[in-house]
This record gives structure tokens, sequence and C-alpha cells, in this order.
């Protein structure tokens, strides 16, 4: 089982995807975690992108997808969760020949819906544990020790330079702009699911766990 999660930054993809990689032994494949990876590896597609992110250049769809070929011939387990890619359509294009070349096929695209002014509050009341990665927030989800993660209980809590409101905005434009075609895209091929982004965690993974079966 093949599923991208379609969403705006900070509408809970990556938290709802490990929830999926801890519950169905699933594969996350994050294209900033597969690029970091690939810059530190040595092989020869990792000295590509090491090359052209220490350039400041954008690694190009072709070597992105390059990337993720290796990863869905080298991985296994029950599948994979597409988390921050496709972004446009060309990508989108790309991804549906590569899986045909594969011989593998896109399960559904889960897309999780949010208000902008209620995404905006959630995210700049957000921080993380600079360890374990553990997401929590101000009001709805703030650790139990002032400063000290619950998980690991590291007190090396972060929060992302660009999650206030003016950075946020010019973020969601960019997703508008260049990733919500996706959404029509994606639903003219049937593969649409669309699932309130807004909800409690809980809430949101019962949605997609129903629509996942």
């Amino acid at each position: 089982m093949n599923i991208i999660l379609l969403g705006p930054p900070g509408a809970g993809k990556g938290t709802q995807a490990r929830h999926l990689v801890d519950t169905r032994g699933m594969v996350q494949l994050s294209t900033g975690d597969m690029l970091r990876d690939a810059k530190s590896s040595g092989t020869e597609m990792g000295k590509k992108v090491a090359a052209i992110m220490d350039a400041g250049k954008l690694v190009t769809d072709e070597i992105v997808i390059g990337l993720i070929e290796e990863k869905l011939s080298a991985e296994s387990g029950a599948g994979f969760i597409f988390d921050g890619f496709p972004r446009t359509l060309a990508q989108a294009d790309a991804l549906s020949a590569l899986l045909a070349k594969l011989g593998q096929s896109l399960h559904t695209v889960i897309e999780m819906r949010v208000d902008d002014d209620a995404l905006v509050k959630r995210i700049t009341g957000r921080f993380t544990c600079g360890d374990c990665g553990e997401v929590y927030h101000d009001e709805t989800k703030p650790t139990a020790e002032d400063g000290k993660c619950d998980n690991c209980g590291s007190t090396n809590m972060v929060r992302r330079a660009d999650d206030n409101e003016d950075s946020l905005r010019t973020r969601l434009m960019e997703y508008y702009k260049k990733t919500s075609p996706l959404i029509g895209y994606y639903y003219a091929k049937g593969d649409l699911r669309p699932v309130n982004g807004l909800a409690d965690i809980t809430e949101v993974q019962k949605s997609i766990e129903a629509i996942l079966g």
C-alpha cells in the first residue's frame, strides 16, 4: 500500500506519517530527510545532491525521483508514505511513471484539509523536541513538565524560525500556487480522500485508518 499525505505546511502530515510507521510498519519517504541522508551517504547520487545543495541550488525533480526509486527498490515493509512529495503536477506524473515502472501503484491520496486562520494559530504555538522529534503546542499539547520532553526527557526544545505568522502565510501562498493543483489532479483520478486536518490528532488518525481499511 502506497499513499500520499497532501496538505499545507503544518497540517500534521509528519505526525500522521509517524503514526502509520509505528502502527502499520509503513516506510515514510520525506524528501527533506532523503536529501539529507543522500548528502551524507557518499554514493554517486549523494555526491550530486551534496554538490547542488552546497552551491545553494535546488535539487532537480530527476534527482529526487532517483532517490525515491532507490528507496522503493531497497526498502520493504507494509508500503510507503510520500510526505512532501509530489509538490507539482510534473512531479505527480513522474511519480506515477516510476510506480508503474516498478510494478507498484498508488493506493490513495489523503488530503488534510485545514482553515488558514486556525492553522496559523496552531503553527505559531508549535515546538518540538530537538532530540526525539516529538511535537508539542503551547495550548493544545504542552509538556507535562515545563521545558522537558514527555517522551525522552530532553530539555532541547526547538521552535522553527519560520513558525511565525508572516512566514507561515508566505508558505501557505506558495503551497496554494504550486501544490493545490494536485487536489484536482488526484480527484480526477479517483484517488483523493479528504480528512479534517484540524481535528484532534487521534480523530485524524481514526479518519485515516478508516480510509486505509
